[in-house]
C-alpha cells in the first residue's frame, strides 16, 4: 500500500502542497512503520497498523469511563467562515465576495453565528451540548502545514521526544487493555505517537487478521497464533500479542450495526461511523482521532450558498450530528473537539480564497460541555493585507480543560510545563 499526498495539500496553490504533488513526499507502508517506530515499534495486521506497547489478553479491557474524540481539520480551516464574527465590521469589509451574510447565520447571538451549512448541529447547540471557542491556536504563529501540525499535536515544545499529547494522556492511567486508542485515517498522527498502544485503520471492517475468514469458521488460525506467541520473548512477540488482542477485541465492534448510510458519504462520515461502532461495542477505547482533510482554501472558497466551504462545513456538521445520533446512550460519555493547525488571513485574496493565517475556532461537543454559547476573548479584526485573527486562547487551554473535566489523566503530564487558563467551556472547570 502507498500513502499519497494528503488531498488538503494538493492543487490548493500552497507551496507545501505543490512540493508534495511533485514528489516531495510519498510514504510507503514501510515508511509509516519507521515513523511509528521512532516512539515504539509497530505491527501490521491486514490493513491496520498497531503500535507495540503494553499488551494484555483480548477481552480484559474494562469499559472506558469517558471517551475523547479529536477531529483534525487538515489543511487549516477558516474559523471566520465556520463561526462568523458578524458583530465585527472588519469581517465584512475584508471579504466583499466570500463573507457570510448575517441574516443567513445559524445559532446567532449579538456577535457570532455559525455558517448556514452547520445547521445539522443546531439540535446539539440548542440542547446545550455544543459550544465554540474562538481566537484559539498556537502561542506563536506558524504558517507551515507540517511544522504547525507537528507542534500542535506534540504539544510539548521543550522536548525533543516524539510523543504526542494523546499518547501521554492514555499513558497516565492504569488500564492495561489491548486497545485504548484508535486513529482513523491513513497514518498515525503525531498526537498518538508514543509508547502506548494505538491502532490505525480507515474502517473498522479493515481490522481483520489474514486467514480468519469463512474458511476458518472456528478461529483455528487465531488460536494457533495466540498459542505460538503467548510465551515468546522479545519486542516482536509483544507486538504480535498486542496486535492479536486488538484485532480480536475489534471483532465486537464489527458485530455492531453499521449505520454509515445515515452519515454523509465522505471520508469523515465513514470514519465517524466506524468510530461509533467501536464505541458502542464498549471494548475499552477511550481516545480517538479522525482526520477531515481538504481545508486549504487558497482559491475558490465559494459563497455562503455554494462552493468548497459549504461542502466542507456541511460534511463536518452532518458527520458530527450523525455520529452523536448513532452513539445512542454511549453519547453520554463522549466528548468531541475539533482542531486545525492554523486559521486563515482576515482578507480574502484575489482568487476568492484565503491565505495562511493564525487564530482559529475550536468546536467542543458532547459530554460535559457547557454548550449553546461562544467562548474566548475576541481580539478584534483589522482589514489590512496581512492581518490575522490574533490568538487570545492557547489551544492547549481548551484541550487541558477537557482532559481535566473528562479524564483521570494528569494535565501536567499531558501538557508538560503549560499553565492553562480557564476557558469555561467544560462543566466544573
Amino acid at each position: 500500500m502507498t500513502l499519497t499526498v494528503p488531498p488538503e495539500l494538493t492543487g490548493c496553490g500552497c507551496p507545501e502542497g505543490a512540493a508534495l504533488a511533485s514528489g516531495g513526499l510519498v510514504a510507503s507502508r514501510r515508511g509509516v512503520l519507521r515513523g511509528a517506530a521512532l516512539a515504539g515499534a509497530a505491527t501490521v495486521v491486514g490493513s491496520t497498523v498497531v503500535t507495540m506497547g503494553r499488551a494484555a489478553a483480548a477481552g480484559t479491557t474494562p469499559a472506558a469511563k469517558s471517551v475523547l474524540v479529536v477531529v483534525s481539520l487538515r489543511g487549516a480551516a477558516d474559523g471566520l467562515s465556520l463561526v462568523v464574527p458578524h458583530g465585527d465590521p472588519a469581517y465584512y469589509a475584508a471579504r466583499p465576495r466570500i463573507a457570510v451574510p448575517k441574516q443567513s447565520l445559524v445559532a446567532p447571538d449579538g456577535f457570532f453565528g455559525m455558517h448556514p451549512a452547520m445547521a445539522p448541529l443546531l439540535p446539539l447547540w440548542e440542547s446545550g451540548r455544543l459550544a465554540a471557542v474562538h481566537a484559539t491556536g498556537l502561542p506563536v504563529a506558524n504558517r507551515s502545514h507540517f511544522s504547525a501540525m507537528e507542534e500542535l499535536e506534540d504539544a510539548d515544545p521543550t522536548s525533543s521526544a516524539r510523543v504526542g499529547w494523546l499518547n501521554r494522556m492514555i499513558g497516565t492511567d492504569d488500564v492495561t487493555g489491548s486497545l485504548q486508542a484508535i486513529a482513523v485515517g491513513d497514518t498515525l498522527p503525531t498526537s498518538v505517537l508514543g509508547p502506548e498502544v494505538v491502532m490505525s485503520f480507515r474502517s473498522v471492517d479493515d481490522a481483520v487478521l489474514a486467514g480468519a475468514d469463512k474458511w476458518d469458521p472456528t478461529g483455528t488460525r487465531v488460536r494457533a497464533l495466540q498459542e505460538a506467541w503467548s510465551d515468546a520473548p522479545g519486542e516482536m512477540a509483544v507486538g504480535v500479542r498486542t496486535a492479536l488482542g486488538a484485532v480480536v477485541d475489534l471483532g465486537a465492534a464489527q458485530q455492531q450495526p453499521d449505520r454509515s448510510a445515515t452519515y454523509p458519504a465522505t471520508d469523515l462520515g465513514e470514519g465517524l461511523a466506524s468510530v461509533a461502532r467501536t464505541l458502542r461495542a464498549d471494548i475499552g477505547v477511550s481516545t480517538v482521532t479522525v482526520d477531515s482533510g481538504n481545508w486549504d482554501m487558497h482559491t475558490g472558497l465559494g459563497s455562503a450558498t455554494s462552493g468548497w466551504m459549504v461542502r466542507n462545513a456541511g460534511d463536518l456538521a452532518g458527520s458530527i450530528a450523525a455520529f452523536f445520533a448513532d452513539l445512542g446512550p454511549v453519547a453520554d460519555k463522549v466528548t468531541l473537539v475539533t482542531v486545525s493547525e492554523f486559521g486563515r488571513r482576515v482578507q480574502e485574496n484575489a482568487n476568492q480564497g484565503l491565505d495562511h493565517g493564525w487564530g482559529n475556532v475550536m468546536l467542543v461537543a458532547g459530554a460535559g460541555v457547557k454548550g449553546g454559547a461562544y467562548y474566548g476573548r475576541w481580539p478584534g479584526l483589522q482589514n489590512t493585507l496581512d492581518a490575522d485573527v490574533a490568538v487570545t486562547t492557547d489551544y492547549r487551554s481548551v484541550l487541558a480543560e477537557i482532559v481535566a473535566a473528562r479524564t483521570e489523566a494528569s494535565v501536567s503530564t499531558v501538557f508538560p510545563g503549560f499553565q492553562r487558563e480557564r476557558v469555561g467551556v467544560m462543566a466544573g472547570q
